[in-house]
Order: structure tokens, then sequence, then C-alpha cells
């Protein structure tokens, strides 16, 4: 993402051990890799995922940037970000009615310049169509395409750049998955003693997997690397959370400092601490939790 260096991004970002009785008293080691201080306003996942991505539209002469997603999605306001800065034109295309005052996050997308415009959930469902896209290129004309969450090929290449960054032994690493882009690169760059656990956010999610193959096939011609998903800590769906969910993100930020993003960090470090409890991981265990994105929208 040559155009957007100007941005000084924290490469590598920095890791960070994780003093926590709970896990001490298990004999197992977390460390922090804070890919959320890459930089404010693309933070993370969505700066490697986005890498490549901006840089082939600009090589391929586009000027506008169009893209999906929820009406918290990180890539959204991580596309509009890029845009503002990178100089494209960019619109987002939201699941669902739009509602306002808009959410923090799509307000923040809508001043970097997004234009925002929402699809019901019946025609969302079929956005990669050729009828739903040729409607909205008769609505915007001429764009490039980035998918929902940011992951293709290009995304999962950027992604398992992050694998080199690591420099210390470890046995897993836990991410959040959306759609999986995050997971599909950094497993593919990992060695054959160490697995990815991929903690999904969305209820439901039975077509994942195979979806997380198909990015591994498009860049490495195959499944690749080890790794694995837990399903069982989506509290209840994509940007849904409960009161227990919500405790544990103030105790975590009273813990540590850190304030999780409670629509994908925080499932992710609930369930390493809840798996470290119920003894899935031996004594000795070294683990990497990537923290991918922010609890809190920049100001404009």
């Amino acid at each position: 993402m040559e155009e957007l260096r100007v941005l000084a991004p924290r490469l590598p970002s920095p890791v960070s051990e994780l003093v926590d009785d709970r896990l001490t008293g298990a004999g197992v080691r977390v460390v922090l890799k804070r890919d959320d201080l890459i930089h404010p306003e693309i933070p993370g996942n969505k700066w490697r995922k986005l890498k490549y991505n901006v840089s082939a539209a600009r090589d391929q002469g586009f000027r506008t940037l169009l893209t999906f997603g929820g009406a918290y999605s990180n890539h959204i306001r991580a596309t509009a970000a890029a845009g503002y800065y990178g100089d494209f034109d960019t619109i987002g295309v939201i699941r669902g009615e739009e509602h306002l005052p808009l959410n923090p996050s799509l307000a923040y997308a809508e001043a970097r310049g997004m234009r925002l415009t929402y699809l019901d959930r019946t025609t969302y469902r079929a956005k990669t169509t050729e009828p739903v896209i040729s409607d909205l290129h008769q609505e915007f004309g001429d764009f490039c395409l980035l998918p929902e969450g940011g992951s293709n090929k290009k995304a999962v290449v950027g992604c398992a750049e992050l694998t080199a960054e690591l420099t210390e032994p470890f046995d897993a690493l836990f991410c959040a998955v959306g759609t999986g882009g995050t997971l599909a690169g950094i497993a593919a760059g990992l060695a054959e003693d160490q697995m990815v656990i991929g903690v999904p956010v969305l209820k439901g999610a039975t077509s994942l997997e195979d979806e997380i193959v198909q990015l591994q096939r498009s860049a490495y011609g195959g499944r690749a690397g080890n790794w694995r998903l837990e399903s069982d800590y989506h509290f209840g769906g994509y940007a849904k959370r409960t009161a227990e969910l919500d405790a544990f993100i103030e105790e975590f930020e009273e813990r540590h400092g850190v304030l999780l993003d409670w629509v994908y960090e925080a499932k992710m470090m609930y369930a390493l601490f809840d798996l470290v409890r119920g003894g899935a991981f031996a004594a000795g265990t070294a683990i990497v939790a990537l923290i991918s994105g922010s609890g809190t929208v920049p100001e404009v």
C-alpha cells in the first residue's frame, strides 16, 4: 500500500506479554500481537488485507473502491480511510436497512467521504451474483470491487506476512474470524508444529470452514497449515453481545488497560480464557492472541 506509506504504519506491530493470574495458574503463557496499533484508522488485519488490494486498484486505473459490510464492519471503516488517504472515492454497501442517526462506525465512514448505500438482507445474500453487481455498476459506474471483509487472494497473502514478525517460539495463535481471510493467511505461514485457532463471531457459519479452504486454495492451491475453528463463542451472532461478554470486556480493560473490540476481539479473548480454564492447553503452552481491531472508533 505504497500510496498510504505517508501514514507511517507501525510495522512490525508490537508484542506484549499478558500477565494474568488466570493464565499463570494454568501454566500458560500468552502474548498479545497488537495489530490494532498499526494505524488508528486502518488497524490490524485491515491494513494487511487492503495493502495489496489498494495497490492493485491503483495499478489497474480504478478511481473508486466499492465494498460490502455490516453496520459495524471494521472493513467498511478501514476502506473509507484508505480511500480518504489514498485519493479514491469509496462506496460502502451495507447489509440491512438504514438507521438514523448512524452508529459511530458508519458515521466515521461517511465523514471520511464514503457513500453509503443499503441492500435488504435477501439481496445482500446474493451480493456476489451478476445481477446484483450489474445493478451496482449501473448505479455507481466503474469501480474496483473489494469483497466483504476484504478477504481474497491478495488479502490472504498480506495476512501471511504477519508470521515473519513473530520471533519468539509459540504453540498456538488465536484470532477472531469473520470472513476467514486473516486465518487463511496466517495458518499458511506457520510451522508444522504450530496451530491457528479461529473464533468465529457469526452464529451458524456452517460454510465458514469451506470458505477458508477456498481462500487458501486461491492463494496456495489447497488447504494450508494447521488450524481449527472454535464456534461456540459468538454470543448470539455477529454484532451481538451479552451482559457476560460486556463484563469480560470491562474486567479485561481494568486488568490490562486494553479495550477489546466487542464485535471481534472480545469474543476471541473470552474463548481463549475459557479454553484455558477448561484445561484445553497443557502447562508450558505458549499462545499468541492477535488483537486486530480497536474497541474505539477514531475521531475525524
